[in-house]
């Protein structure tokens, strides 16, 4: 194998592992912050951190349950019954046991001086599971409890020690996510570019520059008015969730369970755009683009006529040029990123790939596993190049 193909394996060998090191890591930051609020006697601030961990877990073992259920038998070989995949689930460490099987997989791979395509498309396979339960981790959990802790720090006007090290590893999560699900989607592309170093940063800050803006008025809001977040964040997200089923969403194994990704999608919308139906998606992202901004400009216009000031004397005055800075700097990113680094592509069915299964017949006959559901996704965020474009000029 050529030491730039074993490099490759290497790099995402390392990349699994620090993923896998970050989530543990912003895990055990939101437990030491929640005992922190315990023991202070702050049973609210606890028990909101530990209902945003327990909800969005029990979202990520539903993905990953539902999705090994509807994964054929014969694709990932040797694994536990399913009994025990089952209590594994239930008792958390779905999304953990994935993460060993990846690592366990890539350390496969790398070890191997020829690996065959069926092993290095099963790796793959995993690593893109992986890559969308980790951006869902993102916007279920880590994004609102950034906005949880800011809210906190707002309104109280202290900063715990435990608080910063609960930001720090919040953008850690969040930033890793970003760049792992943009890796993840060219992956899936039929010409496979590679991800550069120039469009990778342009994609993370302007996705970064974006989110924070949204993050911060969320937060200032609901330090300014507690009691009324939760009714704010309800009727949003309840018109998100209406806008993503008329969509007609395709992207669960079966229609019972396609609920769960629409309820999840609209989470995510409420802090940022992702894209779910196939089509010109920039009629959509505008229309959200404003949806959202419209929001914020609301959420600040009360602010100002409430209160200048916040429960903990801080001046609003000191955060407006902040967030206003960091929406026009992302904004300009995301304007230079789809004009020039967003790819093309034509996609073409490919008849040596199926998804999720492998011919039986003999080993010289295996099919390579192929991940519908990133793929669907890849469909949905990169445009279809034209059928011209596809076509040989003419001499």
């Amino acid at each position: 194998m050529p030491w730039s193909s074993r490099g490759a394996l290497l790099r995402d060998l390392v990349l699994g592992v620090l993923g896998t090191a970050a989530f543990l890591l912003d895990l055990g930051t939101d437990l030491w912050a929640a005992v922190q609020y315990a023991l202070g006697g702050r049973y609210l601030w606890a028990a909101l951190v530990l209902a945003l961990l327990g909800l969005a877990s029990v979202a990520l073992q539903l993905f990953s349950w539902l999705w090994l259920r509807a994964d054929p038998a014969g694709l990932h070989g040797s694994q536990p019954p399913r009994r025990c995949l089952a209590l594994l689930h239930l008792l958390q460490l779905g999304y953990l046991y994935r993460c060993v099987q990846e690592l366990r997989q890539g350390l496969l791979v790398w070890q191997q001086e020829e690996p065959s395509e069926f092993d290095l498309a099963y790796a793959d396979f995993l690593a893109l599971d992986i890559s969308m339960l980790r951006l869902f981790e993102t916007f279920l959990e880590t994004a609102p409890q950034l906005t949880l802790v800011l809210a906190i720090m707002l309104q109280s006007g202290r900063a715990e020690y435990y608080q910063w090290v609960g930001i720090c590893t919040s953008f850690l999560g969040i930033s890793w996510a970003l760049l792992d699900y943009h890796r993840a989607l060219r992956t899936c592309l039929p010409s496979k570019p590679l991800l550069g170093l120039g469009s990778s940063v342009i994609y993370f800050l302007w996705n970064l520059l974006l989110l924070w803006p949204r993050v911060l008025a969320v937060a200032l809001f609901s330090a300014l008015f507690p009691s009324y977040v939760a009714l704010h964040f309800l009727g949003l997200w309840l018109v998100l969730l209406l806008w993503v089923w008329l969509q007609g969403t395709d992207f669960m194994p079966d229609p019972s369970s396609e609920w769960l990704y629409q309820v999840t999608v609209a989470t995510i919308l409420y802090f940022s755009w992702f894209n779910v139906a196939e089509g010109r998606t920039r009629g959509r992202a505008i229309i959200h683009f404003a949806f959202l901004l419209s929001d914020s400009i609301l959420l600040v216009a009360t602010w100002v006529t409430h209160s200048s000031w916040l429960p903990s004397g801080i001046p609003l005055q000191l955060w407006l040029p902040v967030g206003c800075g960091c929406f026009f700097l992302g904004l300009a990113l995301r304007l230079v990123y789809y004009h020039w680094l967003h790819p093309s592509c034509c996609w073409k069915p490919d008849p040596d790939q199926v998804d999720g299964a492998r011919s039986l017949l003999s080993p010289e006959g295996y099919q390579l596993p192929q991940n519908r559901r990133m793929t669907h996704l890849a469909q949905n965020f990169f445009p279809k190049a034209k059928d011209e474009a596809a076509l040989p000029v003419k001499g």
